[in-house]
C-alpha cells in the first residue's frame, strides 16, 4: 500500500503482530474467495507489478444509481454509502471517505461508527480490522485535535485491477458465491492543520467491495497493498 500521510508530525503506532497475522488471514480468505485461484494474494503484494488496464464495466447487469459525495453530508462525522450497484462507483465514494477526516468536529469513536455504515453485514466477508487501521488510534486522534488536523480527498478514477480481470475470465462464476470485487482507486489527499497544509498527496488504494444482485454495494475490506 502505499506510504500514507494521515498524521502529522506524530507517527502511527501499529498493532501487535497478532493482529497484523489475522489480517492477513483474513484478508487471504476474502481474495481466495473473490478470485478463487491461488496465488493472487502473492500477485498483489508485488512491488514490480504490471500497468494497470483500462477499466471495465462491472461484469453483472445491475443498474447503478447516482452516487452523492462524501462531502453532502453535513454535520457527520462520515457520509452515508451511496445507494448503487455498482462497485467502481461505490469504492470511489468509500475511498473518499477513507481518506477523509476532521479531528476538530468528531471524535474517533464517531468517525468508526461513521465507517462501519458502508461495511458489509457479512461478517464471514468483512474485514473490519483492514478497516480501522485506515484511522488513527484514539491517542493519536486526540493529538490530531489538539492540532486541528483534517484531511480532504479528491477521487479520481476507479478500475478492476489487471488480476481481478484475468481470474475472473478464466473462471466467471467464482464470483457468485460471494459477489465481491476488486477495485482500485487513485487520487489525492490534503492534509491540513491550525490554518496550515501540506499539500495534496497521490494516493491510490485496492478495495474489497461486495455487490450482490438486488442489493446496494458495501464495503468488505480494504487490501494492504494498491493492485494495478
Amino acid at each position: 500500500m502505499p506510504k500514507k500521510r494521515l498524521r502529522n508530525p506524530e507517527e502511527r503506532t501499529h498493532g501487535a503482530p497478532t493482529s497484523v497475522l489475522r489480517r492477513s488471514l483474513l484478508g487471504g480468505i476474502i481474495l481466495a474467495v473473490l478470485l478463487a485461484i491461488a496465488g493472487l494474494v502473492a500477485y498483489l503484494n508485488r512491488t514490480d507489478s504490471p500497468a494497470s488496464a483500462k477499466p471495465s464495466p462491472p461484469p453483472t447487469s445491475a443498474q447503478s444509481s447516482p452516487s452523492p459525495e462524501a462531502t453532502d453530508d453535513k454535520g457527520v462525522a462520515v457520509a452515508a454509502p451511496p445507494k448503487t450497484s455498482d462497485p467502481i462507483t461505490f469504492a470511489k465514494a468509500a475511498t473518499k471517505v477513507l481518506w477523509t477526516y476532521d479531528t476538530r468536529a468528531f471524535s474517533q469513536a464517531e468517525h468508526l461508527a461513521g465507517l462501519k455504515r458502508w461495511m458489509t453485514g457479512e461478517k464471514k466477508y468483512a474485514d473490519w480490522k483492514s478497516v480501522t487501521d485506515q484511522v488513527p488510534s484514539p491517542v493519536l486522534w486526540s493529538r490530531m485535535h489538539d492540532n486541528r488536523q483534517h484531511a480532504s480527498a479528491e477521487v479520481g478514477e476507479g478500475h478492476f485491477p489487471q488480476a481481478f480481470k484475468t481470474a475472473l475470465a478464466q473462471d466467471p462464476g467464482a464470483i457468485t458465491e460471494a459477489y465481491l470485487y476488486a477495485v482500485t482507486v487513485t487520487g489525492n489527499q490534503t492534509l491540513a492543520w491550525k490554518g496550515s497544509g501540506a499539500g495534496a498527496e497521490a494516493r491510490s488504494m485496492t478495495l474489497a467491495v461486495q455487490c450482490r444482485p438486488h442489493q446496494n454495494c458495501a464495503l468488505a475490506a480494504v487490501f494492504p497493498n494498491a493492485a494495478p
